[in-house]
């Protein structure tokens, strides 16, 4: 579906009207600005095949690296820490490591209502074994929280400060591994002065916790054989996101809890395929098989592999998410092509976003599914197909591949997603490159690119796939086909110049937005149970509408007393950037000064509750991820009654021919 403007109304089209369009936008962009005019968004929604055929359209035949993904709001900081600590990216762990451990230590992870067949696993796990142990990082006392032997309710913003704390007291006690320091890693002098810093005093008043609860933390570490760190999205999104993680991986680091079974740090993946796309190198600094665009010689071996000419491939990472969001909004993008993700409820700062999205000339929105927020603010639709209507393969957060075959007729004119890239790579005049007739040869031309590469997965097909069901990779050729486990760094060596494994030294830096008198409290945004991916898909599902009926915020009765707020009482929620309008539910489960909202509800599902508008986008350095997790706000009670989902749900637009229900 096609319109001139905005302000038009959509007009269904062909496909090869649609294709051909892409084609001339692209082409007239490129001329009249340069390949570097080209921003593509995509998702961990897409298959690995879908990313690579992206991967090569742009990267390779266009000359521009601006393709990012929504992991960079995601996994970008996991992936950042890995490989400065490790020297390449891939969680080291398994899924088997949780009926191995002695020890999980979640944190910045709701794994019970975000993963929870992880979770489920372990509690069984950990009702065979009664002596095994759970520590909690979290403010709020999520289902997480409910069964663990330790609960560390810490304010947004000192997850390093609890770390270094606990490194102390491991220091203090000698609980640490000195063999393992110096036979396997760098750097650890400069970190133990960083950590002695950090005494218990100190850190129990930032952190808002305990002395005691501190110091058993400490203990249970130092007490477990096998200690597995578990982390999502509490660490990933923020200003220190990467500096977080590897501050983790430092406790693994000090203690030798790497590279056996129910040891090492488990980044926990948000989206069904962030891995797949990380190895067919789709964030804007990466390319395939763990690959990055700044290195002459990888840029070199993709060239030869792409069979195009040297140099063609550009030496400098492509525009980020957010930094697409600035390109627009300084007109220096001509085409914005946004593919399986919803940016318009995901993304920090959403005002500004909406803003930044209507200057854009032309958006490009590839989805399965019509109308999402993101559709108000395009000018081409192209349908696309789902998981369950298509083949390809994903990996796991244990680097595990599956073939995914579908197994529903396809809706409508909804086409692959790597169809898509590679009809728009051959009406560009790359036919060579493009001349994959099946979705199996894409796939075997990817895994030829990851040959003698940490992801190497050169020995995979999909007739392995079929006959011997998922492998994990490194999966070289010639591999025997295995459902056995395996757990990178068994050999203590690590994929550094050196072999050694790196700690790093670093303060805590807190927020990038602390609270202050005009904003007071903080606020911090994440997922329930039944919903998920801005509810695109489960926004459509009657169940989850009585699960999740209205959206709220949980605030703790001290600071409820405070402002004269009651449970119920619809509250204006504001920051810097935004407001929205959230009814109350007072709980002792958060933390004294913290607030959350759920931040899934955009504008199709309820009115005024977008948290996202309140939210910033200051971000890691290293890793460039926003820190959606915390920001300042003021909570104020209102009288105007709130608009709740259950009586809007009639008035959601739901055909296809009908987006302009939610024009901008």
């Amino acid at each position: 579906m096609w319109r001139e403007s905005l302000e038009d109304e959509f007009q269904q089209v062909s496909w090869d009207f649609a294709l051909d369009l892409v084609t001339a936008k692209l082409r007239e962009t490129i001329a009249t600005r340069g390949a570097d005019s080209i921003g593509v968004y995509g998702s961990g929604q897409l298959l690995t095949e879908d990313y690579y055929t992206a991967q090569k359209l742009l990267k390779g035949c266009l000359g521009t690296n601006n393709f990012d993904a929504n992991s960079r709001l995601c996994m970008s900081s996991a992936v950042s820490a890995y490989v400065q600590s490790f020297g390449t990216d891939g969680p080291p762990c398994c899924y088997d490591d949780l009926e191995h451990t002695d020890c999980a230590f979640f944190i910045g992870a709701n794994a019970a209502e975000c993963h929870p067949i992880v979770f489920n696993r372990f509690l069984e796990h950990k009702k065979r074994n009664p002596k095994v142990k759970l520590i909690v990082v979290d403010p709020r006392e999520t289902l997480t929280a409910q069964p663990a032997d330790l609960h560390l309710a810490i304010r947004p913003g000192t997850d390093i400060d609890l770390l270094n704390g606990i490194a102390y007291l491991l220091l203090e006690n000698n609980a640490i591994d000195r063999q393992f320091i110096a036979q396997h890693t760098n750097g650890f002098y400069d970190y133990e002065l960083i950590a002695k810093h950090y005494a218990p005093a100190m850190v129990a008043l930032r952190c808002g916790i305990a002395i005691e609860d501190l110091q058993l933390a400490a203990h249970y570490w130092a007490e477990s054989t096998n200690v597995l760190s578990l982390w999502s999205m509490g660490i990933n999104q923020s200003q220190e996101g990467t500096a977080k993680a590897r501050t983790l991986i430092n406790l693994h680091l000090m203690t030798g809890q790497i590279g056996r079974a129910g040891a090492g740090p488990f980044s926990l993946t948000g989206q069904p395929n962030a891995m797949g796309g990380r190895e067919a190198g789709g964030l804007a600094h990466l390319l395939p098989g763990y690959r990055s665009v700044k290195n002459a010689e990888h840029r070199a071996e993709v060239e030869r592999l792409w069979q195009l000419p040297p140099g063609r491939i550009a030496p400098q990472p492509g525009l980020n998410a957010w930094e697409m969001i600035e390109a627009l909004e300084r007109e220096a993008i001509g085409v914005f092509w946004v593919i399986a993700t919803n940016p318009l409820v995901s993304l920090p700062d959403l005002n500004r976003v909406k803003a930044a999205l209507r200057r854009s000339p032309f958006t490009v929105y590839q989805e399965a599914y019509n109308p999402t927020e993101t559709t108000a603010f395009a000018h081409l639709l192209l349908p696309a197909m789902q998981w369950s209507e298509k083949l390809g393969t994903m990996t796991n957060s244990e680097r595990v591949v599956t073939l995914s075959q579908g197994f529903q007729t396809p809706l409508g004119e909804g086409r692959e997603d790597w169809w898509v890239f590679a009809q728009v790579g051959q009406r560009l005049g790359f036919v060579d490159q493009f001349a994959f007739e099946t979705v199996e040869a894409v796939h075997h031309e990817f895994v030829t690119l990851t040959r003698d590469r940490p992801c190497d997965m050169s020995g995979i097909t999909y007739d392995l796939l079929r006959s011997h069901g998922s492998q994990q990779w490194p999966y070289p050729a010639n591999s025997t086909p295995t459902r056995d486990p395996k757990r990178l760094y068994t050999d203590r060596r690590f994929n550094t110049p050196d072999g050694r494994a790196n700690f790093v030294a670093l303060h805590s830096r807190g927020l990038a937005e602390p609270p202050d008198p005009d904003f007071p409290l903080v606020l911090t945004i994440g997922r329930l149970y039944g919903h998920w991916h801005t509810q695109t898909r489960t926004g459509r599902t009657e169940k989850i509408h009585k699960m999740h009926p209205d959206p709220f915020l949980e605030i703790h009765p001290r600071d409820a007393d405070q402002l004269g707020i009651m449970a119920g009482d619809v509250l204006e929620v504001r920051s810097r950037r935004g407001r929205c309008e959230l009814p109350a539910k007072i709980t002792r489960g958060i933390a004294p000064g913290t607030v959350f909202a759920p931040m899934h509800w955009g504008a199709l599902w309820a009115e005024t509750a977008e948290v996202n508008a309140l939210t910033h986008p200051e971000a890691c350095p290293d890793s460039a991820q926003p820190e959606l997790k915390a920001c300042a706000v003021a909570v104020s009670k209102i009288v105007q009654p709130f608009t709740d989902r259950a009586a809007i749900a009639p008035e959601i637009p739901r055909s296809p021919l009908t987006p302009e229900a939610i024009r901008p």
